[in-house]
């Protein structure tokens, strides 16, 4: 069973803006609704692993291993880093009227997206310490009801995500028409994304 206090604790998990909550308003501000869209469903199809890895019992063994969450650890600072500076150095990111703005192909910004989310080993470790909470005491299929926690999860993620999009997308002539706005926001957004990065690398287990 679905309680309110699981459905209001995760609508508060995920409306705290992350990574992929930057992401998808990125990419809403650059490339509009639709590139949005696929941006929220790459960053909740990337939360699908550690999801699966919380349910079979997987994370228990990463929360254990210090090794496994360094390498997956740094392998998501050196994926933040390259987003900063690819964010950085395209200067037609967030023009409106620029041919190259909406030519980004559905399948990578999904890619981009899922990356961003798999390379996160903080994901799994706050599965492992979420999920289990809602579970019934003396549930005779508990793994059914980490299933359900996790789908309903996994929907939030994505309706929050793409409400954030269409917020970005709505105010994306009005923001990036002037040329100085637009090179604010790629400067903005790269550091956002490196300030991430540079956090995950002093994040401990």
């Amino acid at each position: 069973m679905i309680s309110v206090e699981f459905l209001i604790t995760s609508l508060v998990v995920v409306l705290v803006p992350g990574t992929g909550a930057i992401y998808t308003v990125s990419i809403g501000l650059a490339q509009g609704r639709s590139a949005s869209t696929y941006a929220a469903l790459g960053c909740t199809a990337g939360i699908v692993p550690h999801l699966l890895a919380t349910v079979l019992g997987l994370a228990a063994v990463m929360h254990t291993s210090a090794m496994a969450f360094q390498v997956l650890k740094y392998a998501g600072v050196a994926y933040l880093f390259y987003i900063a500076f690819a964010t950085w150095r395209d200067k037609s990111a967030f023009s409106v009227d620029s041919s190259a703005a909406g030519t980004t192909s559905a399948g990578r910004l999904i890619g981009k997206a899922f990356v961003l989310n798999i390379l996160n080993p903080k994901l799994t470790i706050f599965f492992l310490a979420f999920l289990p909470q809602f579970v019934e005491p003396g549930a005779e299929r508990p793994l059914l009801q980490l299933l359900g926690l996790s789908a309903v999860f996994m929907a939030m993620t994505f309706a929050v995500f793409a409400v954030y999009g269409l917020v970005a997308h709505a105010f994306r002539r009005r923001v990036v028409e002037s040329a100085a706005v637009q090179r604010r926001l790629r400067y903005g957004f790269a550091a956002a994304f490196a300030g991430l990065g540079a956090k995950l690398a002093f994040t401990g287990k």
